[in-house]
């Protein structure tokens, strides 16, 4: 069963096949027969704990573009449990969910605290060394307030989920190589983990991938400067919120471009 349970979920995309299509196929799969050893989840547990503790505490000090950000969602809030509609941190008000989203995404980066991972495995074309952060788990806790069938332990097999995918475009792909911001990965890792918690069809995480890619890449340029900018510490969170945007017009039926073979890379594992 161990063997049947590998052999289904370590998977190679091809360069000549249609990756962003193959990633989205196997999230819904994941997320339906995924089965992460303890080990993975207790970790994953770890990071979303750390991640939320640096959030509130960003939060708490009114950091600025976290409080700017989660001030406007709470505009935007709305009584009742209407349609998608989530939460920020310390909030029962209702939001639109990409602004849920950033607004706690933004919050949990700002001090540059929490978990940094960096893709590099054995094996040719896998030694990338891209890096990135544990910034993308208020997708699923949005998710989760959309979905009332998803679980803690669904959300908490999510969040490995998109560490798994965000970790193995790291290995393969070096977005700094291309002045690119390296938070590209987790945004794509969430469309496809959302677009799967939430019933997307694989070609709707595909055309949501493909509205991101071709619509919404951030430069390292937001990096630039000696002092921490708010476009630097929130460019997890405001790729994050493009990526969501992105897949819920998918699922309502826009269709984004196609992605040619081979423009994500090589491999997922």
């Amino acid at each position: 069963m161990n063997k049947q349970i590998k052999q289904l979920f370590s998977v190679v995309l091809k360069k000549n096949e249609n990756q962003a299509l193959e990633l989205g196929k196997y999230a819904i799969n994941f997320i339906s027969n995924g089965n992460p050893g303890p080990k993975v989840l207790e970790r994953t547990k770890l990071f979303h704990t750390d991640s939320v503790l640096c959030g509130l505490s960003a939060l708490a000090l009114k950091c600025n573009a976290p409080h700017v950000l989660r001030n406007e969602a709470l505009e935007s809030a709305t009584r009742g449990t209407k349609k998608d509609l989530a939460k920020v941190f310390g909030s029962h008000q209702l939001v639109p969910v990409e602004k849920a989203i950033v607004s706690n995404a933004s919050a949990v980066r700002e001090w540059d605290s929490n978990g940094t991972v960096f893709g590099y495995a054995t094996g040719e074309g896998r030694q990338a060394g891209e890096f990135g952060h544990n910034d993308f788990y208020p997708v699923v806790v949005a998710a989760a307030h959309l979905n009332p069938k998803i679980d803690g332990a669904t959300a908490l097999k999510a969040m490995a989920l998109q560490d798994e995918i965000r970790g193995r475009l790291c290995e393969v792909f070096s977005l700094k190589t291309y002045k690119i911001d390296h938070v590209v990965h987790g945004a794509i890792a969430s469309i496809c983990v959302y677009g799967a918690l939430l019933g997307a069809s694989a070609e709707q995480i595909e055309s949501g991938i493909g509205m991101f890619v071709a619509h919404y890449i951030p430069f390292r340029a937001i990096r630039a400067g000696k002092q921490l900018s708010d476009s630097k510490g929130a460019s997890a969170a405001l790729s994050t919120e493009a990526a969501i945007m992105s897949i819920r017009r998918s699922m309502k039926g826009f269709v984004g471009p196609k992605i040619s073979s081979g423009t994500l890379k090589q491999s997922l594992g």
